[in-house]
């Protein structure tokens, strides 16, 4: 069982320049890999503006998935699909084709984040979904990582640039003084940045997720 992750850019009919977009995504999985590595296969760009990946654990998905978003620059943003379910890889002319329930759980997963973003929820990015033969204990941690990522998302779209990766300084351990400097502001208007943008909840979240799905 794995947490397998579909990705795609959010309006990328309306970006100025979709090849510059999809570097600074692929800028971003590498970074927060690259600071704290989850993910069995890091997302990957496999065809158009989609982009796939792979996790042990929903947990790891989701924390890996919190530091993307928070990489990127205004105006790039992903929406993310997260099944969860056996993989049964396919191999066609040499290659090896992501398949199985885990993936046609996080392509429902997607499209179900897709259409909530058009009435319930504009600032969701984020969907799991369990496979058709999850058990009612997977069932009910694909529930509440989606109660999680509701309000994460919502937080986390309503950030600025800045706040953003003051936010991923903090969740990789930074003290507020060394983020002040690197942004030339002062230690207080990092403070005030991090809790009107209630980047405090965000942290933490990801401080538990990560260290569960370390153990």
């Amino acid at each position: 069982m794995i947490a397998a992750v579909i990705a795609d850019i959010v309006r990328s009919r309306e970006l100025g320049d979709r090849a510059e977009a999809q570097r600074a995504i692929a800028t971003a999985v590498a970074r927060a890999e690259g600071d704290i590595p989850l993910a069995l296969a890091p997302l990957t760009a496999v065809v158009g503006d989609e982009l796939q990946g792979e996790y042990a654990t929903i947990g790891a998905a989701v924390a890996s998935l919190l530091l993307v978003r928070l990489n990127l620059p205004d105006g790039v943003d992903c929406r993310f699909g997260v099944g969860f379910g056996e993989v049964r890889p396919v191999e066609l002319d040499g290659r090896t084709i992501p398949e199985g329930p885990a993936w046609w759980a996080a392509r429902a997963a997607i499209e179900r984040v897709e259409t909530m973003q058009q009435r319930l929820a504009p600032l969701a990015r984020t969907w799991v979904e369990a496979s058709e033969s999850a058990d009612a204990a997977v069932r009910h941690e694909v529930a509440l990582a989606n109660a999680y990522v509701l309000s994460r998302d919502h937080l986390v779209s309503s950030m600025s640039e800045r706040t953003r990766r003051l936010t991923y300084g903090r969740c990789l351990g930074r003290s507020q003084r060394d983020l002040a400097a690197d942004e030339g502001i002062t230690q207080s208007a990092v403070s005030q940045a991090l809790a009107s943008a209630g980047s405090a909840a965000v942290v933490e979240g990801f401080l538990t997720l990560s260290s569960g799905s370390a153990s």
